[in-house]
């Protein structure tokens, strides 16, 4: 629980400096390029959490490592985190940062999962098509499912729309059962 209440704040923080800025898309890139840079190279993410290093070197590591690639605000902000042993929390501030940005968009993200892998015309076209269902700007994002025969099962914001072969024969049994 107090992980989550130092996520909220930290990603809540970095969201209202960048607003300030007017450089919410920027920023948020950049904090993506970030966190999946730690997630590539494990080495560096625990280098710049090890309580074994100094603070200052630490620092001076991510200094080295991110200046030139990111803003200097987001080289202070990631400073910040180190400073306040709190780097090791980046990919979930990293998510509240964009879960902020999404809604100020009017975004709303969802999984669509598939016997097969789906073209980006095809999630497009899911994307238009359950965003006018829901009457929001949709993104998906492709998962496949072998146990699905054909179709698909979109999952968004806790609502499923099954439109997979799987869920209309589950539904026929249903109805031929009762």
């Amino acid at each position: 629980m107090e992980n989550l209440m130092v996520d909220a704040v930290y990603g809540e923080g970095l969201f209202e400096a960048a607003s300030d800025i007017g450089r919410i898309g920027e920023i948020g890139k950049e904090l993506e390029r970030v966190e999946a840079a730690l997630r590539e190279f494990p080495p560096l993410f625990e280098l710049l959490r090890t309580p074994t290093l100094s603070v200052e070197d630490r620092k001076a590591v991510a200094e080295k490592v991110f200046s030139g690639i990111v803003s200097r605000e987001l080289l202070n902000f990631i400073r910040v985190l180190i400073d306040k042993r709190r780097i090791g929390r980046i990919r979930d501030i990293a998510r509240v940062y964009g879960r902020l940005s999404d809604d100020r968009e009017g975004i709303v993200k969802g999984d669509i999962r598939s016997a097969v892998a789906l073209t980006e015309d095809q999630i497009g076209q899911f994307e238009r098509e359950t965003g006018k269902l829901l009457k929001k700007r949709v993104k998906l994002r492709n998962e496949t499912d072998a146990s699905l025969l054909g179709g698909v099962r979109i999952y968004i914001d806790g609502k499923l729309i099954d439109a997979s072969v799987r869920g209309r024969l589950d539904s026929l049994k249903e109805r031929i059962a009762q």
